[in-house]
């Protein structure tokens, strides 16, 4: 089957770290990680990844009123994805353009400030937020883009635990294809931190990350590793079809070839590596790819001992004997985004078509024998020469699994 083929054209991202592309992608080569500790309420200080870009740049107080952090996140990253692909949205129909979000969750954070707002009084509900519905419906992050541009094409949140991001691109190039829109923002955004329910949750399941540096609890493949540090962040690319970016010359990052989505049906929390390799096998497939012909796996892992140990399983079994690939992980800098990692952990990884470099995962004292991958590279960023290809896996709760494929264009 003959499929339009969908291209790069613009990031935008706010991450733990940085705040624009070439600095994120400076901050991974040279291993400037940025974990915070924070105020949780109920729990005290606890780590965690903090975005620092200023939201009054593309917002004004008065809608930061009354809009939501992750539509705050999401409304900087589209400005700048669409900045960087040097689209005005003044010159195209804007009933093109679609906006597709990927969330792990949203509307925790506002009912959370609502009731312990609603407590401080008695009770009594004339102290509920008016603007509490338009925060909490799930479409929220998605809309509120849409609103502040003028977007009149679709928008949605598509909620797929930990593989949203993945999962926000993945939509968006199924309907390019179909040619229901010229354009998408797609990617992912979370705003995690804001929630004590995220945090205790994952206490309460002994996957909370703890340790006296903040910037070393992320460590990924680490004997010693126990748990996540929850971060928010947020990563929209813009997409397009090929010959409309060729048309009005537009810079192109990379060509979406190929991406899956399966489920695990296994478990609610532990992953399955026979279904995480199938979900890569299948994007492969799909990009008419061998195993070997990928240069760089961004790989999921998010410092539980459990979940590390079973994604490399799946990652041996498909790329063990591909001399030529290699591994990289980037929660270790900044913490696990949630439903912008995907998107986020992705555009860390774009800039190797231009400088070669494999970015490395970082807090690997002493490597877990259950964690050793052919390739794995670690504590310093390895030049290997022409990348054509990355592949990217994101994995979530309810067993949801995702890749995407990326390659360099190619004429």
């Amino acid at each position: 089957m003959n499929f339009e083929r969908i291209v790069i054209t613009g990031v935008g991202l706010t991450a733990p770290n940085a705040n624009h592309l070439a600095d994120f992608r400076r901050c991974l080569l040279q291993n400037v990680p940025r974990i915070q500790v924070i105020d949780v309420r109920y729990m005290g200080k606890l780590p965690a990844g903090v975005c620092d870009f200023d939201p009054l740049q593309y917002q004004s107080k008065k809608e930061l009123r009354n809009c939501t952090r992750a539509g705050s996140i999401g409304i900087f990253c589209a400005q700048e994805a669409l900045a960087d692909a040097k689209i005005q949205l003044a010159d195209v129909d804007t009933a093109r353009v679609g906006v597709y979000v990927g969330i792990t969750e949203h509307g925790n954070v506002e009912t959370e400030n609502e009731v312990h707002n609603l407590l401080q009084f008695g009770g009594d509900v004339k102290f509920w937020a008016p603007h509490h519905n338009p925060r909490t419906i799930a479409n929220n992050p998605a809309g509120e883009i849409n609103l502040k541009l003028g977007i009149r094409g679709p928008h949605y949140t598509i909620g797929a635990a930990c593989a949203a991001g993945n999962a926000g691109i993945i939509q968006a190039v199924q309907v390019l294809r179909l040619g229901e829109i010229d354009w998408a923002l797609a990617g992912g955004v979370s705003e995690s931190i804001r929630s004590f329910g995220i945090f205790a949750g994952f206490r309460s399941q002994g996957a909370l990350g703890h340790g006296d540096d903040p910037n070393a609890i992320s460590r990924p493949f680490d004997r010693g590793r126990n748990g996540i540090v929850v971060s928010e962040g947020g990563c929209l690319f813009t997409l397009e079809r090929l010959g409309e970016a060729r048309r009005r010359g537009a810079k192109i990052y990379g060509e979406i070839v190929g991406y899956a989505m399966n489920t695990d049906a296994t478990d609610a929390v532990l992953p399955n590596a026979e279904r995480q390799a199938q979900c890569i096998w299948t994007a492969l497939e799909r990009a008419n790819l061998r195993a070997g012909d990928i240069d760089i796996v961004n790989t999921h892992a998010t410092s539980t001992p459990m979940g590390d140990a079973i994604e490399c399983e799946a990652i041996r079994a498909i790329f063990g004997h591909s001399e030529n690939t290699h591994i990289n992980n980037t929660k270790s800098f900044i913490g696990h985004t949630m439903g912008a990692a995907g998107a986020l952990e992705l555009a860390g990884n774009l800039p190797a078509f231009i400088d070669g470099y494999v970015h490395p995962t970082i807090n690997i004292s002493d490597l877990d024998p259950k964690c050793a991958l052919n390739n794995l590279v670690i504590g310093k960023a390895k030049h290997i020469g022409e990348v054509k290809t990355i592949l990217n896996t994101s994995f979530g709760m309810l067993g949801t699994n995702s890749a995407v494929i990326v390659k360099k264009l190619e004429t």
